[in-house]
């Protein structure tokens, strides 16, 4: 895949598919951010949640870096926390 191909279909995912499935950016990370933070014992933000889930990405790259899924997802979850944390969405 072209970097052009992984953006698209990142964009694609994040923007319709999994936001009619998943719901609305903000809500669905903070939810994740809510119950990492009972788990962990400490608070983490939607932003975080993002941070987070696109290091677990990375771990995966780790042990498969021709996965196009992984980079697919890093660059979702890139967009995701960048519009969070920039305000861009609200």
């Amino acid at each position: 895949m072209t970097r052009e191909d992984i953006l698209a279909t990142a964009s694609r995912l994040v923007t319709v598919e999994r936001a009619a499935t998943h719901g609305a950016l903000d809500e669905g990370l903070g939810r994740i951010g809510d119950l990492w933070s009972i788990y962990l014992g400490q608070p983490v933000t939607a932003v975080d949640a993002a941070a987070m889930l696109a290091l677990m990405k990375v771990a995966r790259l780790v042990e498969n870096p021709r996965h196009a899924d992984n980079w697919i997802d890093l660059a979702g979850y890139a967009a995701c926390g960048g519009e969070l944390a920039t305000g861009a969405g609200s």
